[in-house]
């Protein structure tokens, strides 16, 4: 079996990835409003995250094999918490694709390729996925 990453707790409520791979290492820290120093992302920004690097990796993939550029795109995430239980209720995903004058096709494409990536298949049918996508 292949192991992605190594996870190791350092102790007050911190925790230490190491991608195996690459060697790149990555810090949690528990968010303020659950006993945390907030000093670093939380699992669960890192969810939100993901979700955010996910829809740009695969529309950048389409881009490539579809012939068209979303190069200077980025997105703002937030990620919406709820209680009892604890969990993720919503993640919004705003993106801005830089001025191209891209067609309804493109404009499609980029929409139902954000909407089928990974991640977003990944995550549980009941945590609301919002996305926004701004074409400037």
């Amino acid at each position: 079996m292949d192991i992605t990453a190594h996870i190791e707790y350092q102790g007050n409520l911190r925790t230490k990835a190491t991608h195996i791979r690459s060697g790149s290492e990555l810090i949690t820290d528990a968010p303020v409003d659950n006993r945390g120093k907030g000093e670093a992302f939380s699992p669960t920004d890192m969810v939100a995250a993901a979700l955010g690097s996910c829809i740009l990796t695969t529309v950048g993939i389409k881009a490539m094999d579809a012939g068209f550029s979303i190069d200077g795109a980025d997105a703002n995430v937030r990620k919406i918490m709820a209680s009892d239980p604890r969990r993720i209720s919503e993640i919004i995903v705003e993106m801005n694709f830089p001025s191209r004058d891209y067609s309804e096709k493109i404009k499609t494409i980029i929409k139902n390729t954000a909407k089928t990536c990974p991640v977003a298949k990944s995550l549980h049918p009941g945590l609301k996925q919002t996305m926004i996508f701004n074409f400037l």
